[in-house]
């Protein structure tokens, strides 16, 4: 049975006077592609799904299980020791909200009516009282990790979405965040049924000036009844055109 349909919910609808709900996810695709974007917020055709990955899924709820047992003693972690990063784990009542797909943090950007979301990995503070976001990421490389590959330039745009909505909500928030990085070592004679992992943190300085911009000019392309251009370097779109040029 195809499984594949129109999305009937989760639409923008102009008439609407009702906030509507713009993830972190979205705002990236928004970016990657206008057309992607449209299809998908207005018209529910969104790209075809791939599986989740597991495996960095389980990481990431490990990392967030150790520095949870230092948050509520407010200690600092040791790897936050080593890269002295004079910080603790953030204790919050609603700190496992933020965490929590698809509830996360949210703000309701008063100039458009949408309500801009996403979850946060973790939150550190440091002893000015300001928030230092924090990224886990997973991967496998015996290359030297740093964030100047072409696909993690989104993780940037990620971090300082995040810190635009938590200062949107009344936050002090420092420029600075970190992403703490788990790489599983392929160096070892064998499985034996573990992967071992090297934790790093790379620090990164934030700059959330073109988020709001952003946020307008998606408003502006959900309000409009014409499909808007694809972006020239759509993979999606240039498979559609693909194939439709074969069918035709």
């Amino acid at each position: 049975m195809n499984k594949y349909h129109q999305r009937a919910r989760n639409l923008y609808d102009p008439k609407s006077d009702k906030p509507f709900a713009i993830s972190r996810s979205k705002i990236d695709l928004f970016l990657e592609c206008p057309r992607c974007f449209y299809l998908d917020c207005r018209l529910g055709l969104g790209r075809t799904s791939i599986p989740s990955f597991s495996l960095n899924s389980a990481v990431d709820a490990l990392l967030k299980k150790e520095f949870d047992l230092l948050r509520k003693e407010k200690k600092p972690h040791e790897l936050m020791t080593l890269y002295n990063i004079k910080a603790v784990p953030f204790d919050h009542p609603e700190i496992d909200k933020w965490r929590e797909n698809f509830v996360g943090k949210r703000y309701l950007h008063e100039g458009t009516n949408l309500e801009i979301f996403g979850a946060v990995d973790d939150l550190w503070i440091n002893s000015q009282k300001e928030l230092l976001v924090v990224d886990y990421k997973s991967t496998s490389t015996s290359k030297e990790i740093s964030l100047e590959d072409e696909y993690k330039q989104g993780y940037k745009k990620q971090m300082e979405i995040y810190q635009w909505i938590f200062r949107k909500s009344g936050f002090k928030v420092n420029d600075t965040g970190y992403f703490v990085f788990a790489n599983a070592s392929k160096e070892k004679p064998k499985f034996d049924k573990k992967l071992v992992f090297n934790l790093s943190i790379i620090s990164y300085k934030g700059d959330d000036s073109w988020v709001e911009p952003t946020i307008f000019e998606i408003k502006k392309c959900l309000g409009s009844d014409e499909i808007p251009d694809s972006d020239p370097d759509c993979e999606f779109c240039e498979y559609r055109k693909l194939i439709k040029s074969f069918e035709k």
